[in-house]
């Protein structure tokens, strides 16, 4: 059991030391990974890519792999408990905080005043992956031309959705969307 509480204290170090996402991390996972001779740098550079290509954060992938290849499934939940465990705790305390101090006028006008920001910046994002993907717009000087599949995945996943949500009254999942829109993709775009 020594492994796998080295393993969650290492992490767990990691976690609260690390600043900037789990790209800042990996720096100081490389560290401790040589420093312990758990992984060899060619090693690690492979789970450095088999992390950033598994769906989730990077540190948790890698805290997972790492420990995974030290002491197997206890050794990836002693090294994924040990990343996780300062960001739960941060949040666990923002949050009660945030609920004692939401009773201040100051604190609400604030919240309410970044509410229109942040509608904004997603309407921006829509419209730009909307001119980029459909019009082929990806510069403000850039003459639009239109990607015919595209738009008919977008009409097709439109129907679907709007046709589904006045049949059975509910909306349908955005994952069963992704889900076809990747099926419609393979179909219209090849492989």
């Amino acid at each position: 059991m020594i492994t796998c509480l080295k393993l969650f204290l290492t992490f767990l170090k990691i976690g609260a030391v690390s600043f900037g996402g789990g790209y800042g991390m990996i720096a100081l996972i490389r560290e401790d990974c040589l420093k312990n001779r758990w992984l060899t740098e060619e090693e690690l550079l492979n789970f450095i890519g088999i992390a950033e290509s598994t769906p989730g954060p990077i540190a948790v992938n890698m805290a997972t792999f790492v420990g995974s290849s030290q002491y197997g499934i206890l050794g990836a939940l002693a090294a994924t408990l040990g990343v996780i465990l300062p960001s739960f705790v941060i949040i666990l305390l923002v949050v009660s905080l945030l609920t004692q101090v939401l009773k201040y006028a100051g604190v609400k006008a604030t919240l309410a005043s970044i509410r229109p920001v942040i509608a904004g910046m997603i309407i921006a994002t829509a419209v730009t992956m909307f001119l980029s993907v459909m019009l082929s717009v990806n510069a403000v000087d850039s003459s639009p031309s239109v990607d015919i599949r595209a738009v008919l995945i977008f009409a097709i996943l439109t129907i679907v959705h709007f046709g589904y949500s006045r049949w059975k009254k509910k909306s349908l999942s955005p994952i069963v969307l992704v889900a076809m829109s990747a099926v419609l993709g393979v179909l219209l775009y090849g492989i």
